[in-house]
């Protein structure tokens, strides 16, 4: 797989191939909180942050899939959930990790973690697994990510674990 690293300056160029990727992986999805317009309005905000990072994958001509994110400002956190006890230092935050269809199953996404999280200065990596989707969850699991708590960023979002992995 072609792995191309982009960062915040490349995020206006890069926008709508993620959008699209987005909407190609939640095709069959009608929950307004994986639309399109609310999904374009994270994306903006996490792109807006100068320390954003992204790789996209590409194969056979085509894209893969992508993972993008950006270190924690000091003591911050997700919304909800207390930063927990005894982990100390910068910590990146996973926002999206998006792979099409075709291409699930195949490791693609873990390489696509990997690829992401290589040059990041930080001692932990943090993210959000919906509790609906716990096959999701035990994946990260077997990434070395643990549970610490679960939390609702807003009223209308569904409620997240929240897992850790050290770095």
């Amino acid at each position: 797989m072609d792995l191309r690293r982009h960062t915040h300056t490349d995020a206006q160029d890069i926008r709508s191939l993620l959008l699209d990727i987005h909407d190609e992986v939640y095709a069959d999805n009608p929950d307004p909180f994986h639309s399109r317009e609310r999904f374009s309005s994270f994306l903006d905000l996490w792109s807006s942050r100068e320390n954003w990072q992204c790789v996209s994958g590409w194969e056979e001509g085509g894209p893969v899939g992508y993972a993008y994110g950006s270190v924690l400002k000091p003591g911050g956190w997700w919304k909800g959930h207390a930063r927990p006890l005894g982990l100390r230092g910068p910590v990146f935050a996973l926002s999206e990790l998006m792979v099409v269809p075709e291409w699930r199953g195949t490791g693609r996404a873990r390489q696509l973690h990997e690829a992401l999280l290589a040059p990041v200065p930080a001692r932990a990596v943090t993210l959000l697994v919906e509790t609906g989707k716990p096959r999701v969850r035990a994946l990260y699991e077997t990434w070395g990510y643990e549970k610490v708590g679960e939390t609702s960023s807003s009223d209308d979002s569904p409620t997240s674990s929240v897992m850790v992995r050290k770095l």
